[in-house]
C-alpha cells in the first residue's frame, strides 16, 4: 500500500482514482476545480492547477507521496516530471516531458534520431507562415504545438486556406506557436506501451477510426489490429525508436502513427496512458493486462506483471449525433441486453447542444464492447448504435 498523488480529478482521472482505491492505496488529487467529480472518491484534495508546475511541486512537498501520475492528459506531465525530480520518485525527466508535450520539440527529437516522421515547419507568427505558404506541398496539416484531442488541427489545401486557418489553430495553442507538416495518408494506429527500466514493452496495437478531413477527430478504436504481421513488426520497431528518441525510460506511452505507402510514419506520442478508454478499457478487455495498475506500480518503483491473460477483441465507437439540442435519448436499457456490451456512456445529456465535431470534447458519448475478435467487437458497437435513438431539434 502506498500514498498516490493523481494530477487531475476530472472524469478522465476517475478510472485511476477508483483503481488505486480498490488496490488499497491512500489517494490524493490536485485540481483547480473544487467541484471536480473525482474528488469525492479520494482521501485528500489539493486545490492546484494541473499545469501549474510550482503549485504541483508544493502539493508534492506537502503530501509526500510514494508515486505521482496522471491518466491520458499531456500537459500535466511537465508538472509531474518536475515534482518527481524534486522528491526523487520514479518517472520521466523534465526534458523528456517537454519533448513529449511540445510537438515541435518532439518532431525535432524524431529527426535527430532518424525516426520516420513527416516534413515540418515550426511557425511562430502569421508573418512566418506567409513566408512558407507559397512554397510547400499541399494538402498539409496545421496544428498547435502544445494541445491534444485534435484541438486546432486542420487540413489545408492551398496557401489561402492555410492563412485562413491560422487564427483558429493559433488560438488553440497555449504558447501561440503552430506546426505545419506533411499530410500523411493511410491506416492510422496507436501503440500502447509500458517502459520498464528502459525496456519498451508493446502491449497492444490499436486500429483507429477518425472523422477524416478537416479535423481528424477520433471516432473509434479497436484491438487487436487487423494489419498483417510484417506491418505489425514495423509498427513495433518504429514505436520503440520513437519512445527512445524522446527519452521515455519509465512508465506508459501512447504512440500514434500512420501506416503509409512508404511504411509506418510517426504522428506524435504522449508519455502517458492513451485516452478515449483505449488503455483503461480496451487493453484489459483484449489482453487482460491492467494498465492502470501497471502505471500505479511503476510510479511506486515496482515492476508490474505485463503477461497477457486474454486473447480477445475490444472496441469503442463514439455516437455520431445530428447537430442541434438533444431532445431525448432512448433505447439504452435494451442496448445493454446485447451480448458483449461493456459500457454505454453519454458525455452530452438532454438539453445539451450538439455541434460539428471539431475536437474530442464535441463528441456525445460512446459504446465499449468485447468479443472474440476486433471485428466482432466493432459489430457489437454498431448494433448498439442501431438500438439507441438520440433526437435533436
Amino acid at each position: 500500500m502506498g500514498k498516490l498523488l493523481i494530477i487531475g480529478a476530472s472524469v478522465l482521472q476517475l478510472p485511476a482514482i477508483r483503481r488505486a482505491k480498490e488496490l488499497g492505496h491512500y489517494v490524493a488529487v490536485a485540481d483547480y476545480n473544487p467541484q471536480a467529480v473525482g474528488i469525492s472518491y479520494t482521501d485528500e484534495y489539493f486545490n492546484a492547477s494541473t499545469i501549474d508546475e510550482d503549485a504541483i511541486c508544493a502539493v508534492a512537498r506537502e503530501f509526500q507521496p510514494n508515486g505521482i501520475m496522471t491518466l491520458a492528459t499531456d500537459m500535466p506531465m511537465r508538472a509531474i516530471a518536475k515534482a518527481i525530480t524534486l522528491l526523487g520518485l520514479p518517472g520521466i525527466s523534465y526534458e523528456t516531458a517537454i519533448k513529449a508535450t511540445d510537438k515541435y520539440r518532439m518532431i525535432e527529437a524524431f529527426k535527430e534520431h532518424n525516426v520516420s516522421a513527416p516534413w515540418y515547419y515550426h511557425v511562430k507568427s502569421i508573418d512566418e507562415l506567409k513566408k512558407i505558404a507559397s512554397c510547400i506541398e499541399y494538402p498539409c496539416i496545421i496544428k498547435p504545438t502544445d494541445n491534444a484531442g485534435s484541438r486546432g488541427v486542420c487540413l489545408v489545401h492551398n496557401a489561402d486556406d492555410m492563412l485562413q486557418s491560422y487564427d483558429y489553430t493559433q488560438s488553440q495553442s497555449r504558447g501561440g506557436n503552430v506546426i505545419v507538416e506533411e499530410y500523411l495518408q493511410g491506416q492510422e494506429v496507436s501503440v500502447e506501451v509500458m517502459v520498464l527500466d528502459g525496456e519498451v514493452n508493446i502491449l497492444a496495437i490499436t486500429d483507429k477510426l477518425t472523422t477524416g478531413a478537416p479535423h481528424f477527430v477520433e471516432m473509434g478504436h479497436s484491438q487487436p489490429t487487423s494489419l498483417d504481421e510484417n506491418t505489425q513488426t514495423k509498427i513495433r520497431q518504429l514505436a520503440i525508436q520513437a519512445v527512445k528518441a524522446v527519452g521515455i525510460n519509465c512508465g506508459p506511452a501512447h504512440v500514434e502513427m500512420m501506416v503509409t505507402k512508404r511504411g509506418p510514419v510517426m504522428i506524435e506520442l504522449g508519455a502517458r496512458m492513451g485516452g478515449d478508454c483505449i488503455t483503461t478499457h480496451l487493453v484489459p478487455l483484449s489482453t487482460g493486462i491492467d494498465m492502470i495498475q501497471a502505471t500505479i506500480d511503476v510510479s511506486f518503483g515496482l515492476k508490474p506483471d505485463l503477461t497477457p491473460t486474454l486473447s480477445c477483441g475490444s472496441a469503442i465507437r463514439f455516437f455520431d449525433v445530428p447537430k442541434g439540442i438533444i431532445q431525448s435519448i432512448e433505447g439504452i436499457e435494451q442496448a445493454y441486453e446485447i451480448d458483449g456490451v461493456k459500457e454505454i456512456t453519454f458525455t452530452k445529456q438532454v438539453g445539451d447542444a450538439i455541434t460539428d465535431v471539431h475536437s474530442s470534447i464535441d463528441r456525445a458519448g460512446y459504446i465499449i464492447a468485447q468479443s472474440t475478435n476486433a471485428v466482432a467487437a466493432v459489430a457489437v458497437c454498431e448494433e448498439v448504435i442501431k438500438h439507441i435513438t438520440i433526437k435533436t431539434v
